[in-house]
């Protein structure tokens, strides 16, 4: 993907110039005529590329507004010849570079280029620190992941809400953790709710706290959830099935950063970043009138979308691998082998279960394995261990018919990845054209 630029300019000509080079260079290009209107685009871009004199918002006022906003996005001025003390002065305030008008078509590309390497450098950086300080590394190599890896490493660094979506077992769980674990609030408390474990009853004392005498039982005061979460992030796990009486009270402390504990007579300020997770469409809630449409353009200032594994098969090998040697650990083994085959399989199911149901299964097969290697035969014998509902239609064939089904629908997604290409399926599966051939006949395809 290439990166993607910012250009900042006043004078219309000026900034069109400046969008053809650029373009040009294999950049893509957002267009802003001054300051005030580049403040909308700066959280989807790699570099800002800015004029100094302008009127409303300067390049200094624009300047200060992006390392106020991520100090990792670097920002290029444009200065009048002469002016050096102004580059000078931006160089000291945190500018990543200055270019001097007339510009060099070749310099500015080159310039921009480095800047976007620059911002991707830092980005990975952010994330590895995030994953440390997570403790887990996110594991996964597709397109769609690593986009949404940096949409979550880019919003970390700001306070504002966030709602995280996705199926059932895809890892939002995950993704808020990275959210925390990459923002400035990183050495702060991180403290999940579950909004449909708790109660109505006693759901608004677990969140706002309550005070000694508050109700029959309150021995003593009492810290909620979003008092623990000050200056840290509270993670609201399933918020589709938050009790609507208890919305309008979530709304006032996302919005006013203030809550009241139960029985107390003054509320108390919480510096909280709230991440609200679920499976369920919000939108269709607040359409349901089950869900307040003001709490859900407070908590989804930003909207993150966690893809479901059918999405993302290339994900698979990786996690079932990952899986497997972690409990190969466990076992007293030194790690798992897995069989090329049975990761064929894995990666021709569908999962709806997504990441859970697919660390269920490696765990099962791992617990029938008496060595940590596991074969296409171990898919047999979940059968009679209560197999995954997605892999029940697998278990109940026989090892040959397994085999035969596997190798088919391994053949076809290679063919349709090469666009019908026999050499370079060939190729990709390590076998001759001729082998091919006699496989496609096999099993009656062209």
């Amino acid at each position: 993907m290439s990166a993607r630029v910012l250009v900042v300019d006043d004078e219309r000509p000026v900034r069109f110039t400046i969008a053809e080079v650029l373009r040009d260079a294999g950049f893509e290009v957002v267009e802003a005529a001054d300051g005030q209107e580049a403040s909308a685009h700066l959280d989807d871009v790699d570099v800002v590329l800015t004029d100094l004199r302008m009127p409303e918002l300067d390049g200094f006022g624009l300047l200060d507004a992006v390392r106020r906003r991520d100090v990792a996005l670097p920002v290029v001025l444009l200065t009048a010849r002469g002016s050096e003390r102004d580059a000078v002065t931006a160089m000291k305030r945190g500018a990543y570079d200055y270019l001097t008008k007339p510009f060099d078509a070749d310099e500015l590309a080159a310039t921009v280029a480095r800047a976007a390497e620059t911002f991707a450098l830092r980005q990975g950086q952010r994330r590895a620190d995030a994953e440390r300080r997570l403790g887990t590394p996110v594991l996964g190599r597709s397109a769609t992941l690593r986009a949404l890896i940096d949409q979550v490493v880019r919003v970390a660094p700001r306070s504002f809400p966030v709602l995280v979506t996705g199926e059932t077992g895809t890892g939002k769980e995950l993704v808020a953790g990275l959210l925390h674990s990459a923002s400035p609030r990183a050495e702060g408390p991180l403290v999940r709710f579950n909004c449909a474990a708790v109660p109505l009853e006693v759901a608004e004392s677990e969140l706002f706290g309550h005070v000694r005498g508050a109700f029959t039982g309150a021995l003593r005061d009492h810290r909620g959830y979003f008092a623990r979460a000050d200056g840290g992030t509270l993670v609201m796990d399933e918020v589709a099935e938050m009790p609507a009486a208890l919305q309008a009270k979530v709304l006032r402390a996302v919005q006013e950063g203030e809550v009241q504990p139960v029985g107390a007579t003054r509320t108390q300020r919480v510096d909280v970043r709230v991440v609200a997770c679920t499976h369920r469409d919000l939108r269709a809630e607040v359409e349901a009138k089950r869900f307040r449409e003001d709490l859900f353009y407070r908590l989804a200032v930003v909207e993150l979308c966690v893809p479901p594994l059918r999405e993302r098969p290339e994900d698979i090998p990786l996690l079932a691998r990952a899986f497997a040697n972690g409990l190969a650990r466990e076992m007293g083994h030194e790690q798992s082998v897995l069989d090329e085959r049975l990761i064929a399989a894995l990666v021709a199911q569908p999962w709806p279960g997504n990441v859970r149901e697919l660390q269920n299964v490696i765990a099962r097969m791992m617990a029938l394995s008496a060595d940590g290697r596991l074969g296409l035969e171990a898919l047999a014998l979940l059968d009679g261990a209560g197999a995954s509902p997605s892999l029940g239609s697998l278990g109940s064939l026989g090892l040959r018919a397994q085999l035969g089904a596997f190798e088919r629908g391994l053949l076809e997604r290679t063919l349709a990845e090469c666009g019908g290409n026999q050499s370079e399926a060939a190729r990709r599966l390590g076998v001759s054209r001729t082998t091919l051939l006699d496989k496609l006949a096999r099993h009656g395809l062209r």
